[in-house]
């Protein structure tokens, strides 16, 4: 029997010719972009309560240099230089390790910009953040039982900002770093950037254990160079990264106890963030590209959140509740002045800054991927219907393949968080752990591109960084 489909498109060998369509898609970003600063300049003008001097960056505007700039600059010039021809020749576990290490550099580099103080050992000490909380939790069990009644503000017990907008996980990790003897800003935000890194590692393995080898080596140098490393170090948001996509790579790989494993990280990870519950769709994506055991890969997954999710309660967290609270705590604080008119779309283009102006032109060549794709064929009508439509939606699966079908589930994640309106600002941070997915699909850039797209990736970190005062 001869086969009625073609073997799929190889990410990478997408024809050059279509460059121009793809400066016309960067034209699209920068217009964004303008226009998002703009009009918030002249909303912030009006005094509009957008709550963002930089808007759409909750930044402020200080062009400035330090001395984590050439160092920066020189990682930035080492990856664009070599990076490429590096990630498609070196061997697997010396190129992850390289990976890591660059990715490190990169992110350290940039928050020393703002210098070794402010740059780093103070972003998590405000009275915002969670080490301000840290002091005050003697006893674990009491403080996760006792959770939700401080949530809401205007109470002489009400959490910090950022503590009482997540669920106790967050707190939870830099109480334990606090255990340990990690105490104090700068083993807070050094973890921030070791952990956050990880993603240079845990992306492309899950791309490598899905039967996407060659865009794993590709995606690399992309997620080392990311411009969101600007806000991983220091940002505990690099940590829920970092989380994230561990527990997608390990229900990647074979195995169901791994598969379970991998539950209970994103179990973690949904007491992270409220918002977590997202990335259930990038969950149910990767569990579908699986080759083998893909149901007792999701049901072992299942299992490892259940189990999170039941120790949580047992001590007295419910996630469901936490989640009311918050969105009451929400509007009590700027989100109710933010006005959902210019958020919604101004939200992209402080993605735009986070993932780099390679998001639009990759995104265009996976759709355009996924558009020339052979057609899936009916099944016979003596199939019943449930098989039948089964067997369509793994052949559909496996034409789209992960390059495709990843950055369109991180898309589809994003555009449910946009529009929820629960995520006016400051998402150049919060959808970071969808952001690494979303550069998936630069595994379709040509190779005779990519150093040019990651020049403009390093350059829009390092003018970001350079321009701006961060704050998370």
């Amino acid at each position: 029997m001869t086969s009625t489909t073609a073997p799929p498109a190889t990410p990478g060998r997408t024809p050059t010719r279509r460059l121009p369509g793809d400066l016309l898609v960067l034209g699209v970003e920068v217009a964004l972009l303008a226009v998002a600063v703009l009009v918030g300049a002249l909303l912030n003008a009006r005094d509009a309560g957008l709550h963002a001097d930089a808007a759409p960056v909750y930044a402020t505007w200080r062009p400035h240099l330090g001395w984590g700039s050439p160092a920066a600059l020189l990682v930035a010039v080492a990856v664009v230089g070599w990076g490429a021809r590096w990630a498609r020749t070196a061997r697997w576990g010396l190129l992850l390790i390289s990976a890591w290490l660059a990715a490190v550099a990169w992110t350290l580099s940039l928050a020393l910009v703002d210098g070794w103080t402010e740059g780093l050992t103070r972003r998590l000490t405000a009275q915002a953040e969670y080490l301000h909380e840290v002091p005050g939790v003697t006893d674990i069990p009491t403080m996760l039982a006792g959770f939700t009644d401080r949530i809401l503000d205007f109470q002489p017990a009400a959490w910090s900002t950022h503590t009482a907008g997540h669920p106790p996980g967050a707190l939870l990790i830099f109480v334990w770093l606090d255990r340990i003897g990690l105490a104090g800003g700068a083993a807070a935000g050094l973890a921030c950037v070791l952990l956050g890194a990880t993603v240079a590692v845990s992306v492309p393995v899950t791309l490598r254990a899905l039967g996407a080898a060659d865009a794993a080596r590709a995606v690399i140098p992309f997620l080392v160079l990311l411009p969101g490393a600007v806000w991983v170090g220091a940002s505990a948001d690099g940590i829920f990264a970092a989380v994230v996509a561990a527990g997608l790579a390990l229900l990647a790989v074979r195995g169901r106890a791994i598969a379970a494993l991998g539950g209970v990280l994103l179990g973690f990870a949904l007491h992270l963030s409220y918002g977590f519950l997202l990335v259930g769709v990038l969950a149910l994506a990767v569990l579908a590209l699986r080759r083998t055991h893909r149901w007792g890969a999701l049901l072992a997954a299942c299992a490892g959140v259940a189990a999170v999710t039941g120790v949580f309660v047992a001590v007295g967290f419910q996630w469901w509740v936490g989640y009311q609270l918050v969105v009451e705590r929400y509007y009590q604080g700027w989100a109710a002045d933010r006005p959902y008119g210019y958020w919604v779309w101004a939200n992209l283009a402080a993605l735009l800054l986070s993932a780099g102006p390679v998001l639009g032109p990759a995104l265009r060549r996976a759709l355009i991927a996924a558009g020339r794709r052979p057609p899936v064929l009916g099944m016979p009508p003596a199939v019943g219907r449930w098989r039948a439509t089964h067997r369509l939606v793994r052949a559909a699966v496996r034409a789209a393949g992960p390059t495709v079908l990843l950055p369109l589930a991180a898309a589809l994640a994003v555009l449910g968080a946009d529009l929820s309106g629960l995520s006016k600002a400051e998402v150049e941070r919060i959808w970071l752990p969808f952001t690494v997915w979303l550069l998936v699909a630069t595994a379709w850039l040509p190779v005779g591109s990519r150093r040019w797209w990651l020049a403009g990736q390093a350059a829009t970190a390092l003018a970001v960084n350079h321009l701006l005062w961060t704050v998370s």
